[in-house]
């Protein structure tokens, strides 16, 4: 009888929980929505952040904010959300670097494979290859052979340790065969400038940073790293055609939030954000910036973390055996 009893409270007091729980997703949201961005203001991932939250808050009324967190590759933001409430309120967005982070970090704080509850990926990205406006080389085929033939004089700029164009960089020189003296910088934006003003050679960025300097003709602009041509960039090849089959490098995105957040706060933002996709504003603008949309199968909780595992498996073995730490 007093097993009887004991069974009854507990499932009263479960079943009570549950409802407690399944009462406040359904009100949610009541309050600002902030979506930490890991990256300062102003750089590739946020200015996608930006257009993505300015379409939510439109369409909801509910505002959804941006807030930059900033530091050690993106770590920094995923720890804070990490031990962030977990009551809907708090999301993360980041790139490539959630699947690169355990090879760079050896004391990392967090485990991205089970310290987040998964809410979509967002869009993809295209890497460009780039160079100073004056270099010698007039097409990819003429850069490629260059950089065989003078390896030892061009200098390689990337946005750091653990940035995707890091990684593109160090994937470009593995496939020409070829060491070039790389050159950090402390993110995007430096990178660029110093490209810019012809103190790096040669860059493997983004279209969100590199379209509007190409088309303003301060860089030249050579190639795209998909595996197809993008629509934005119709005339330039990709680098699969002009001579190195099978690269392809995007910058993948997706949105996290912190582990215990309710099941259905997550598909509701998960909703969200897929209504914010089909904005004819947000499509408009992210097709500007070169960004590709994923198919339906990786908007999903299930479809982001299928993709960072498999992510995973592709990254740590490469950076490992390259050995490069971040500490």
């Amino acid at each position: 009888m007093l097993f009887r009893r004991t069974l009854i409270t507990t499932l009263t007091i479960a079943l009570a929980s549950f409802g407690s729980i399944s009462s406040f997703a359904q009100a949610w949201p009541t309050k600002p929505i902030t979506l930490v961005i890991p990256f300062a203001a102003g750089g590739p991932t946020d200015v996608l952040g930006r257009v993505i939250t300015a379409s939510m808050t439109k369409a909801t009324g509910y505002p959804v904010i941006v807030e930059n967190k900033v530091g050690a590759g993106g770590t920094v933001a995923a720890a804070y959300v990490k031990n962030a409430k977990p009551d809907g309120y708090t999301f993360f967005l980041q790139h490539n670097g959630m699947a690169t982070a355990p090879a760079l970090y050896r004391k990392l704080s967090f485990n991205p494979l089970t310290d987040f509850e998964y809410v979509s990926q967002v869009v993809d990205v295209p890497m460009t290859i780039v160079a100073r406006k004056d270099f010698p080389a007039g097409d990819i085929k003429e850069l490629i052979a260059y950089l065989k033939a003078n390896s030892t004089k061009i200098n390689l700029g990337n946005a750091g340790l653990g940035a995707v164009s890091q990684l593109c960089g160090m994937m470009f020189q593995k496939a020409l065969g070829v060491n070039l003296t790389t050159v950090p910088f402390g993110g995007t934006g430096p990178a660029m400038n110093a490209l810019v003003g012809g103190q790096i050679d040669v860059m493997c960025d983004q279209t969100t940073n590199t379209l509007g300097q190409a088309e303003a003709g301060t860089v030249k602009l050579y190639a795209v790293t998909t595996s197809k041509r993008i629509k934005s960039l119709p005339n330039t090849p990709t680098l699969a055609e002009s001579g190195l089959p099978n690269f392809e490098v995007v910058v993948w995105h997706g949105v996290y939030a912190p582990k215990g957040t309710p099941k259905e706060i997550v598909n509701k933002f998960n909703l969200m954000l897929r209504n914010a996709l089909k904005d004819p504003e947000v499509i408009k603008s992210l097709t500007k910036l070169g960004a590709i949309s994923v198919p339906d199968s990786k908007l999903t909780p299930a479809g982001l973390q299928t993709w960072l595992s498999s992510e995973i498996d592709r990254y740590v073995p490469m950076i490992r055996a390259a050995g490069q730490y971040a500490d």
